[in-house]
């Protein structure tokens, strides 16, 4: 699980594969390095990347100004930065979801 995430400043960063254009928000597993996440909005005019924040604020239920796009607004690869966030809630959360 370390592979995707790990702790910076204070908080954590999470390695995203995005596929945009989904049927659904949802997160499918872990592919190679990165959480692979279904996004719905489509990748144009930061669309799927402000969906991405949004969807993740609900998941881990932080405000949205907590969560920042660190790298990736034009690439299906994409890294996130949690503020204010551990390793081990994203451990408990991805045991949660099944991961």
């Amino acid at each position: 699980m370390e592979n995707f995430c790990w702790e910076q400043d204070n908080g954590v960063c999470i390695r995203i594969k995005a596929v945009p254009n989904s049927s659904k928000n949802e997160i499918c597993g872990l592919l190679d390095d990165a959480l692979k996440v279904k996004i719905k909005a489509p990748a144009v005019e930061n669309k799927a990347n402000e969906e991405l924040v949004k969807f993740f604020s609900k998941l881990l239920k932080i405000p949205k100004s907590s969560i920042i796009l660190k790298s990736g607004g034009t690439s299906k690869l994409k890294t996130l930065y949690i503020n204010d966030c551990t390793i081990a809630k994203i451990r408990d959360f991805c045991v949660n979801i099944g991961l």
